[in-house]
Order: structure tokens, then C-alpha cells, then sequence
């Protein structure tokens, strides 16, 4: 059945969206990416958040604020398996992380991608090396599809001419968008960033920030950590904040 578009408002609550147009409406149920109940996080034997309950839709981005040594950081060690879940329950893309063992890790972070602030990349090889390492490492063997997924990432992030340089030879926003393709090497579910623009200057944050909500649109959720609020008025967004050892909803105009 098509729709058109043009004329089409999406429109969300209470886990389902309408789309509505001039002439018809459908509802549609939305897909859960990101389940956390009842949710404990300890680093290193340190309780730093209680009793966590969110929710993210796939296709949503969603901050995550707070001050530091909040929880930021341990809440998403606890999304992609790197903290044990204790109690509570949780599911992201679909696995069970309560209880997941070692083996069903690495199939977890096949459908997550991570990017951080401090880049962590590969100094020692090229920024095609850098992706070639992430895919041998995650089963890729065909060197065909190889080529091309690589050439596919480094032109989503505008970098397809630069895949010969090394990480030195790029600027900050640069190397932060070679994180982002590798974070996307393997088409993951979610993304999840920490702090991503923490050391970049503020024309090329927002250039990360753009690049960051247009994964969005493509369907991927997107779950980022951050302390600059002043993201907020450009790309608005669900917001969760964690404070005083929860993690709460907030509404947008509350900053």
C-alpha cells in the first residue's frame, strides 16, 4: 500500500505511532531496541545507579546526561555486556543480557556499535586497517564484500577518499568520524556513543552531531552520552539523566 509522504505526520505515544495523512491513518506497533527493569549498575563493586527502567524505540536518539561519575559510562558497559547485570532484567536487540554468557557476547556487539571519545584507534596501520581488523575480527572472510562494506562506511561518514591515511594524519572530527564507521562496519541495531564531540571544537561537534541523527533516520537507534546541553535547542531529542543514582525521563524544555 503506498502513502503519500508528503503529506504524512508521525506521531508517538504510549508504544504506539500513528501516521496519519489527509486521507488515512495506520497504526503501527513500534519495535523495542533497548529494555532495561528494575536495573542495578555497580562498578567495581560500587553501586552508582538503582533500580533503572527505560525504553528506546528503534530509530530513536536519546541522550544521556548527568554529571561525572553519574553512571553514564557504567550504564552503557552494562547495554553492550562489558558490567555483568546483576538483577532486574534486559534485553537489547533482542538478547537477554541477565545472565549472558561469554560466548554470546561478541553475537550482542555484532548488533551494537560503539564509539568513543577517545577514538581508540589503531595507530599503528591506515584507517582501512582499522576497519579490515574490526571485520576479520567479527567473521567477515570475503574480501570482495570486505572492499566494498568498507568503501560503503567511509562514504556515509565523508571520508572515502581517506582511507590510505593514518590516524595521525587526520583531524579530530576526522578520526571521530572513522569511529563512527567502524562503529557502522557491521550494520548494527544501536549505537551507542560516549561523549563523542567531548574534544572536539564546537563547528566540527556539530558536524558529528548531524552525522549521528542521520543515522537515526536510517532506522538505527542511537543512545549518546554527553555534557554539552548546548547540542540540545539544534537536535532535540528524548533525554535520561542520571542523578542522585536514578535514571530519569526528562522532558526537552526542562534544560
Amino acid at each position: 500500500m503506498k502513502l503519500a509522504m508528503h503529506q504524512a505526520t508521525l506521531c508517538v505515544t504510549n508504544n504506539l505511532a500513528w501516521l496519519g495523512s489527509s486521507n488515512q491513518a495506520i497504526i503501527m506497533a513500534l519495535d523495542t531496541i533497548i529494555e532495561l527493569q528494575d536495573v542495578s549498575v555497580f562498578q567495581k563493586n560500587i553501586l552508582v545507579l538503582s533500580n533503572v527502567s527505560l525504553q528506546i524505540e528503534r530509530g530513536q536518539f536519546c541522550y544521556l546526561i548527568g554529571r561525572t561519575g553519574s553512571g553514564k559510562s557504567s550504564l552503557l558497559k552494562i547495554l553492550y555486556a562489558d558490567l555483568p547485570m546483576v538483577d532486574g532484567s534486559g534485553r537489547v536487540a533482542g538478547v537477554d543480557l541477565f545472565g549472558i554468557k561469554d560466548k554470546e557476547i561478541p553475537f550482542l556487539r555484532r548488533k551494537i556499535g560503539i564509539v568513543f571519545q577517545d577514538f581508540q584507534l589503531l595507530t599503528d596501520r591506515s584507517i582501512k586497517d582499522n576497519l579490515l581488523f574490526v571485520m576479520k575480527a567479527t567473521g567477515w572472510r570475503d574480501k570482495i564484500a570486505m572492499e566494498e562494506r568498507m568503501e560503503d562506511v567511509l562514504e556515509k561518514v565523508g571520508l572515502q577518499t581517506k582511507g590510505f591515511k593514518m590516524p595521525h594524519q587526520l583531524s579530530g572530527g576526522e578520526q571521530q568520524r572513522v569511529v563512527i564507521a567502524r562503529a557502522l562496519i557491521n550494520d548494527p541495531d544501536i549505537i551507542l556513543a560516549d561523549e563523542p564531540t567531548g574534544n572536539l571544537d564546537p563547528e566540527t561537534s556539530e558536524g558529528i552531531m548531524q552525522l549521528m541523527f542521520d543515522i537515526s533516520t536510517s532506522g538505527r537507534s542511537v543512545l549518546m552520552a554527553t555534557h554539552d546541553y548546548t547540542l540540545f535547542n539544534k537536535f532535540p531529542a528524548h533525554i535520561f539523566k542520571c542523578e542522585g543514582g536514578k535514571v530519569v525521563e526528562l522532558p526537552k524544555e526542562s534544560l
